[in-house]
C-alpha cells in the first residue's frame, strides 16, 4: 500500500509474480482444475472455501455451473444416490407425494387451483402424478383381473367338466366325467373355509354339471335308438359351429385368395394388415372358450388409449368453457388431475376388492366393511369430478351439471370406442 490508500477487501488479489506462480505450481497450490477432474476447493479472501467447476474452473453457486451448465453430480458416485435421483426424476417419489395424494383424494379441484395459482413446488407435478398413478393402478388392476380369472377357474370347476361332457360319446364316459367333476367341486368347497358366497356358487356349479350330464345322456340314448332303427343320428345339440369369416361384398374373405389391398398403402403395410386380419378371424371363435388372454391383452392397452384420449378430454373442456378464456394448458391440468384421481380411486377399489376376496374365507367379519368401502369409492368418483369442475371453473350449479353430463357422455363414447379398438387390437395381435 502507498500513500495511505486503503486496501479494498472485495478487490480480487493481484496476480502473483512468475516466480511465485511457479512455486505455487510446484507445491500443488494452483487452483485451475484439470478438465474432467472433481470440483476443486479454493480458499477465498474471507477464509471460506469455494468450489470450482471441474469443466471450466468457474466458481460454483449451486448444483449446476452458471457458466457452462455442467451439473456438479456425475454418474461416478454411490449407486443409492443415483437410484434416488432416478426415482425423483421419473416418479418424484419424495415427501411431495404424501402432500399430494391426500388432497388429490379428498379435496376436489384443490391441486389444480394450487397449480394455476403458482403454488407448485410443494406438490408432485401433474404429469408425473398422472404417470406414476397410471402405472401403479394398471399394474395392480391387471393383477386383480388375473386373480379374478384364476378364482373363477378354480371355483368354477364345472367349466372343463361341461366341455368334456359335451363331447363324450358313451354314457359311461358321461358318468365318469360327471363324477370326477363333482368330486373336484367338493374339494373346492372344502378349500373355501366356509364362505357362504363361494359355497353357493359351487352348489350352482354342481346343478349345472348334473343338468349337462342328463342332457348328454338323453342325447346319447336317442342316438342309440336311431341306430337301432337304422335311422340317421339326430343333430348334436352341443356341437358348435366355430367357422367364422369376414365378409366383403357378400363373399367370405380369404387371406390367401383375397389379401388386404389398399391402393395408397405400400406392399409391406398391406401384408401386415392381412396378417392382423387373419389373426383376428382365427381368434374370434376362441373368445367364447377362453376370453382371458384377449381381455387381459385389451386391458393392457388401456393406459395408452387413455393417454391419447386425455388431450381430447382437455379439448372438450376448452370447447364447453370457451367463454372463460382459459388457455388450453389450463384445461390440460384439469384433465391430468382428474385422471390421476380416477386412477388413485380405482387403485384403492382394486386393493379393497383383493382384500375382500381374501376376507371372504379368512375373515368373513371384514368383508361387509370392505364392501361398503368399495361402494363409497365407486360413488365418490362421479361426485368428486362434479365438485372439481364446479370449483375450478366457478360457474353456477345448473350450467355445471349440464356441462358435466354432456362432457361425461361425450368422453364415455370416446373411451368406449377406445376400448373397442383396444379389444380389436388384442384379437389381431394375441
Amino acid at each position: 500500500m502507498s500513500g495511505g490508500e486503503a486496501e479494498n477487501p472485495l478487490a480480487p488479489p493481484a496476480p502473483a509474480p512468475a516466480g511465485e506462480a511457479a512455486a505455487a505450481t510446484e507445491t500443488g497450490a494452483a487452483v485451475t482444475p484439470e478438465v474432467g477432474a472433481a470440483p476443486a476447493a479454493q480458499t477465498a479472501p474471507h477464509g471460506h472455501a469455494k468450489t470450482l467447476c471441474a469443466n471450466c474452473g468457474s466458481e460454483l453457486f449451486g448444483p449446476h455451473c452458471y457458466k457452462c451448465g455442467q451439473p456438479v453430480k456425475g454418474m461416478v458416485r454411490q449407486l443409492s444416490s443415483i437410484l434416488a435421483d432416478v426415482g425423483d426424476t421419473i416418479l418424484n417419489i419424495d415427501s411431495r407425494i404424501f402432500r399430494t395424494l391426500w388432497p388429490l383424494l379428498t379435496k376436489p379441484g384443490f391441486l389444480t387451483l394450487e397449480y394455476l395459482a403458482g403454488r407448485r413446488v410443494r406438490y408432485v407435478t401433474p404429469f408425473r402424478l398422472y404417470f406414476f398413478l397410471s402405472v401403479v393402478a394398471f399394474l395392480v388392476m391387471q393383477v386383480g383381473l388375473d386373480a379374478t380369472f384364476d378364482m373363477k377357474d378354480s371355483i368354477s370347476v364345472d367349466g372343463q367338466g361341461k366341455a368334456a361332457i359335451s363331447i363324450a360319446q358313451t354314457p359311461e364316459d358321461v358318468a365318469a366325467i360327471r363324477d370326477k367333476t363333482l368330486a373336484g367341486l367338493e374339494q373346492a368347497k372344502a378349500a373355501t373355509s366356509g364362505s357362504a358366497k363361494a359355497i353357493k356358487g359351487l352348489d350352482k356349479a354342481e346343478e349345472k354339471i348334473r343338468a349337462q350330464a342328463e342332457r348328454r345322456l338323453d342325447y346319447l340314448e336317442r342316438v342309440a335308438a336311431a341306430k337301432a332303427e337304422g335311422k340317421a343320428a339326430p343333430p348334436d345339440p352341443d356341437a358348435e359351429n366355430d367357422d367364422f369369416n369376414l365378409e366383403f361384398d357378400g363373399k367370405d374373405w380369404n387371406p390367401k385368395k383375397t389379401p388386404v389391398q389398399i391402393g395408397w398403402l405400400p406392399a409391406f403395410a398391406n401384408a401386415k394388415l392381412t396378417v392382423l386380419a387373419t389373426h383376428f378371424v382365427d381368434n374370434l371363435p376362441r373368445i367364447k372358450k377362453d376370453p382371458k388372454p384377449f381381455l387381459l391383452g385389451a386391458f393392457g392397452t388401456l393406459p395408452q388409449v387413455l393417454f391419447f384420449l386425455m388431450p381430447l378430454f382437455a379439448l372438450l373442456l376448452k370447447i364447453f368453457y370457451i367463454f372463460k378464456r382459459r388457455l388450453y394448458m389450463e384445461h390440460m391440468m384439469v384433465a391430468l388431475h382428474s385422471h390421476s384421481f380416477i386412477f388413485a380411486a380405482l387403485l384403492l377399489i382394486t386393493l379393497a376388492g383383493l382384500l375382500r376376496n381374501w376376507a371372504n374365507g379368512a375373515a368373513p367379519w371384514l368383508s361387509p366393511a370392505l364392501g361398503w368401502i368399495i361402494f363409497a369409492l365407486g360413488w365418490w368418483i362421479p361426485i368428486y369430478l362434479l365438485i372439481m369442475q364446479k370449483r375450478v371453473y366457478r360457474q353456477g350449479w345448473f350450467f355445471t351439471v349440464v356441462k358435466y353430463l354432456t362432457i361425461g357422455v361425450c368422453y364415455t363414447v370416446m373411451v368406449s370406442i377406445g376400448v373397442a379398438v383396444a379389444f380389436v387390437i388384442s384379437l389381431a395381435t394375441t
